[in-house]
C-alpha cells in the first residue's frame, strides 16, 4: 500500500484492532470458521503491513511467504478497485478523520470475485500526521450478496406496489367502459402496468370483442384478434377455461396454441400472461399482458398479474353497470324530447342536445318548437333543476304542459304563468328556468318572455352579436310559491338574414371560470360561425360543449330568418339597430356606404349615409325601441336607392321651423332637400319613414303622386 491506503472504523474497539492473532488457542481453521475475519497493523512511517493468518487468508495469501509489504496486497486488486481503495483511504487521511470503512472486490484463484470489507482506525501524531493504521479485514461476500438480494427484493416489491397503486388510481376515475379502455391505452399506460403490451377482450353475448390493443401483442396481428370465442386462440381459451395462463416463451405459446405458429416470427415479446376477468362469478373477458424481457413468473409476479386482473375486472363491472343505467336514462330523456322539428316557412331551425358526460344520471334540459295559428310558432329552451331521472321526468311533464298552453293561443306571459302554476302543483320541490318566444317570420316579430333563464342572442347580418335586454320573471314553480307570476313580454324584430340563439347554461359553464367568460366565448363563436342554422349549431357544439368537456346537459336552439338579398339588379339589405347599442348607428352608416359601393352606386353614398343617420337618430331619440333599416335598389325605370327606417312608435314626425341657434328640428328639412321622394307609411304597430335617392322615377311632365304620404310633403 501507499501511505494513503487506510481504512478507518469507529465501530470496532481499539483493543480488538490491535489484536494480531498471536493466541495459540486459535488456529487458522478456527479463524476461517469465524466468518473469515482477520486483523492488521500498518506502520505508515516504516511502510510495513503486519497481518494475522486469518487476514492473509481473506486475501488468499500464504502466511509463510507474505513479505509484509502493502503493495503485495494492493497488487492483487484490479486497477479500478485499487484506485477506489486508494481514494477512500486518502480522503480519510486528508480529512483528519480517525476511522474509515470501505468495501472492494478481490479476485480469487477459483475465478470468482470476493467482496472484502476493511474497517480501520487511524492513529496520528500531535500535529495530525498519521503514523499507524490498525483494523480488521473480512470476507463480506455473503453479507453484500444478501444485502444486494434484499435490495433487489425491496425494489421489486416497491415496483409491484407502484404498479398496483398507479393502476388502481387510474381506473378509480373510470366511469364508463370507454374510460376503462382509455386508462389501459392512454399515455404511460404500459409503464403503469409494468408491461410492454396489453390486450383486453370482453364477452358480448356469444362472441369476444377486442377493445384494447397496445404495444406488443399477438392479437395485434391481422385476423388473430377477430377470432371470437375460438379455443384455438389464447384470449378465448382463457375466458372459456376461467384459468390464467403464464407463458414464459414464444415457443411455449406456440406449443399450447399451434394456430399461432404462422405468426411466430412476428412476435417481439418473450413472455405473456393471459388472465381471466371475473366479477361476481361472471366471466367478463380476458386481460393479456406481454413482456419483452424474459420472466419466469415467480409467485410474486403471478400474484401481481392476478391482482391487476382483479382491479380491471372490478372497474369493468362497475363501468358496464353505469353504461347500462345511463343508456336507460338517456333513452328515457330522448323519448321526452321532440323526435322531429318541423320545417318552417321563411326560415330554418336547428336544435342540439348533448347529455352530460359525468354523473350517473341525466339532467332536465329541453327544447321544443310549437306550431301556432297564422303561420306563427313558439320556441322554448329550458332546464329543470337537478341531474337525475326525476329531473328528466319533471322535464317531460313540463314540456307537454307548456306546449298545451301555447297551443291554446295564450300570449307568452300567460303561457309561462300557467306553466309555473302547473310545476308548483306537482309533487316535487324542483324548479325550472326557461326562455319562451312566439315568432312571426312574415313580419320578423319575436315576442319573448323569460323565467330566470338566459336572454337570447341575435346575430346580425354583418356578424355582430347583440344580447337584447329581455325582461324576466322568477323561475317556474318559484314564482307561484312567491305569488309573483308576472312574466313581462319583450318584443324583438328579426330582420331577414338575422339569427336568434337560445341555450341552456351547460353551453357556457367553463369549469373554474365565471359564467360571464363562457357567455363571452359563446358570443364570439356565434359571431365567427357559419351563417346557416344547422352549420352554426354544429359549430357551437364543437367549439363549446366539447371545449368545456361539459359535465352538464346542453340544449341549444338556433333560428335563422331567411335572408332577403333581392335580385342581382335590385339587391336589398336589412339591419336592426338596437336602441341600447351606441355603436349601431355608426355601423349602420358604414354598412350603407359599403353596400352602395358594392352595388356600383358610390356616387349616392354621401347622401344615403347622411339620411340614414338623421332617420335613425330620430327613432332612437324619440321612440322606446329599436329600428329596422332597409336599403334596396329600385331598377325601373331609372336605377335609384330606396331607404326605409321602421320603428314601433305610432307618432309620426312633424316638420318644424328651427331658429338659427336650434340644435334639432332640421331632420325633415334635410330629408326634403336630399331625397327625390320621401314619405311615411303605417306598418302594423308602428310606421316606416322612407325616401328615394337618385334621379326621379317619373318622366318629365308627369304629375306628382296624389298620396299625402308620398312625394315631397
Amino acid at each position: 500500500m501507499t501511505d494513503h491506503d487506510q481504512q478507518p472504523s469507529t465501530s470496532v474497539p481499539s483493543h480488538l484492532l490491535f489484536e494480531r492473532g498471536h493466541s495459540s488457542e486459535i488456529g487458522t481453521a478456527q479463524r476461517l470458521a469465524m466468518n473469515r475475519t482477520g486483523s492488521f497493523e500498518w506502520d505508515v512511517e516504516a511502510g510495513t503491513l503486519d497481518m494475522d493468518d486469518a487476514g492473509l487468508l481473506v486475501f488468499g495469501l500464504n502466511p509463510q511467504t507474505f513479505d509484509s509489504r502493502p503493495d503485495t496486497v494492493l497488487n492483487l486488486l484490479e486497477q479500478s478497485e485499487r484506485t477506489r481503495l486508494d481514494m477512500a483511504i486518502d480522503e480519510a487521511v486528508r480529512s483528519g478523520r480517525s476511522s474509515c470503512s470501505v468495501h472492494f472486490l478481490v479476485p480469487m484463484e477459483n475465478g470468482r470475485d470476493q467482496w472484502t470489507h476493511i474497517q480501520a482506525r487511524i492513529l496520528r501524531h500531535d500535529d495530525g500526521r498519521p503514523h499507524r493504521v490498525v483494523g480488521v479485514v473480512q470476507d463480506a461476500t455473503a453479507e453484500v450478496t444478501h444485502s444486494a438480494f434484499m435490495l433487489d427484493l425491496e425494489r421489486q416489491r416497491q415496483r409491484q406496489t407502484s404498479i398496483v397503486e398507479r393502476t388502481t388510481n387510474a381506473l378509480s376515475r373510470a366511469v364508463t367502459v370507454d374510460d376503462v379502455t382509455a386508462a389501459l391505452t392512454g399515455p404511460d399506460a404500459l409503464t403503469r402496468l409494468g408491461a410492454d403490451g396489453v390486450a383486453l377482450a370482453l364477452v358480448e353475448n356469444t362472441s369476444l370483442s377486442v377493445l384494447v390493443l397496445s404495444g406488443d401483442s399477438v392479437e395485434a396481428i391481422d385476423g388473430v384478434g377477430d377470432a371470437g370465442l375460438d379455443r384455438r386462440f389464447p384470449l378465448a381459451d382463457t375466458v372459456l377455461d376461467g384459468r390464467p395462463r403464464f407463458l414464459t416463451s414464444v415457443a411455449a405459446l406456440i406449443e399450447r396454441y399451434p394456430a399461432l405458429a404462422p405468426h411466430a416470427g412476428r412476435l417481439e415479446f418473450r413472455a405473456a400472461a393471459y388472465l381471466p376477468l371475473v366479477a361476481q362469478a361472471r366471466p367478463l373477458g380476458t386481460l393479456a399482458l406481454f413482456y419483452r424481457e424474459n420472466t419466469s413468473f415467480n409467485a410474486d409476479e403471478r400474484n401481481l398479474c392476478l391482482g391487476l386482473a382483479a382491479i380491471v375486472a372490478q372497474s369493468l363491472q362497475r363501468a358496464k353497470l353505469f353504461d347500462e343505467e345511463r343508456e336507460f336514462a338517456t333513452g328515457l330523456q330522448s323519448a321526452m324530447l321532440p323526435r322531429r322539428i318541423q320545417e318552417i316557412e321563411g326560415g330554418e331551425i336547428a336544435v342540439r342536445y348533448h347529455a352530460a358526460w359525468s354523473g350517473r344520471q341525466v339532467g332536465g334540459d329541453w327544447y321544443d318548437v310549437i306550431a301556432l295559428p297564422n303561420k306563427r310558432f313558439g320556441i322554448v329552451v329550458g332546464d329543470v333543476q337537478g341531474h337525475d331521472t326525476h329531473a328528466a321526468a319533471i322535464m317531460g311533464q313540463l314540456r307537454i304542459a307548456l306546449r298545451a298552453y301555447a297551443g291554446e293561443g295564450h300570449p307568452p306571459s300567460t303561457v309561462l304563468a300557467r306553466a309555473s302554476r302547473f310545476l308548483a302543483e306537482l309533487d316535487t320541490d324542483r324548479f325550472a328556468t326557461c326562455t319562451y318566444a312566439q315568432v312571426d317570420l312574415a313580419s320578423g316579430t319575436v315576442r319573448v318572455v323569460r323565467a330566470g333563464h338566459f336572454s337570447p342572442l341575435i346575430r346580425h347580418m354583418d356578424g355582430r352579436v347583440g344580447s337584447p335586454q329581455v325582461r324576466g320573471g322568477l323561475p317556474l314553480g318559484i314564482s307561484t310559491d312567491f305569488g309573483d307570476e308576472e312574466y313581462p313580454e319583450t318584443r324583438l324584430d328579426l330582420v331577414p338574414g338575422e339569427t336568434l340563439v337560445l341555450y341552456t347554461d351547460g353551453l357556457v359553464e367553463e369549469p373554474g371560470a365565471d359564467i360571464d367568460v363562457g357567455v363571452r366565448a359563446l358570443i364570439h363563436e356565434v359571431s365567427v360561425g357559419p351563417a346557416g342554422a344547422e352549420a352554426l349549431a354544429d359549430h357551437l357544439s364543437d367549439q363549446l360543449w366539447e371545449r368545456w368537456g361539459s359535465g352538464d346537459d346542453v340544449a341549444l336552439l338556433v333560428l335563422r330568418r331567411s335572408p332577403d338579398p333581392g335580385s342581382p339588379r335590385a339587391p336589398r339589405l336589412h339591419q336592426y339597430i338596437h336602441q341600447a347599442d351606441p355603436e349601431g348607428l355608426s355601423d349602420a352608416r358604414s354598412i350603407v356606404r359599403q353596400a352602395l359601393t358594392d352595388w356600383d352606386m358610390a356616387e349616392l353614398a354621401d347622401d344615403a349615409e347622411l339620411v340614414t343617420g338623421e332617420l335613425l337618430v330620430n327613432v332612437l331619440l324619440h321612440t322606446e325601441g329599436g329600428a329596422v333599416l332597409t336599403l334596396e335598389v329600385l331598377p325601373e325605370p331609372v336605377r335609384r336607392v330606396r331607404l326605409s327606417v321602421q320603428d314601433r312608435s305610432s307618432a309620426w314626425p312633424r316638420r318644424r321651423s328651427p331658429g338659427e341657434t336650434a340644435t334639432s328640428g332640421r331632420g325633415l328639412l334635410l330629408l326634403d332637400a336630399v331625397a327625390s321622394r320621401w314619405g311615411i307609411e303605417p306598418r302594423g304597430e308602428g310606421k316606416a319613414v322612407w325616401c328615394e335617392i337618385g334621379p326621379p322615377a317619373r318622366p318629365s311632365g308627369t304629375p306628382p303622386p296624389s298620396s299625402p304620404t308620398a312625394g315631397r310633403p
